[in-house]
């Protein structure tokens, strides 16, 4: 099943930080925080004006980008967990 979100959402899905373990302490998943980055999965056409022009979004389908930890909602589609989120909450983008 494919996503298309509308408006300015954007689907994303997080990217889980490496998992460090010190001193043999393993930390529960329910204990762990979430990642603050994500890969942009599908975007929507763009905010409308008040005269009815398209505003474009700045990221693209497939750009990496810096989120914040509690920003959208999360979703659950065919297993695979999603975060869709305004432009908004984006904090910025990851250049490689």
């Amino acid at each position: 099943m494919a996503i298309q979100p509308l408006g300015n959402r954007i689907v994303a899905e997080r990217i889980e930080a490496e998992e460090q373990y010190s001193g043999g302490i393993i930390i529960p998943d329910s204990a762990k925080e979430k990642g603050q980055t994500a890969k942009v999965v599908a975007t929507g056409p763009g905010a409308r004006r008040d005269d009815g022009s398209l505003v474009p979004l700045d990221v693209k389908a497939g750009e990496t980008v810096m989120i914040g930890k509690f920003a959208g909602t999360e979703i659950n589609v065919d297993g695979a967990d999603y975060v869709i989120l305004t432009e908004d909450d984006i904090l910025g983008v990851i250049e490689d």
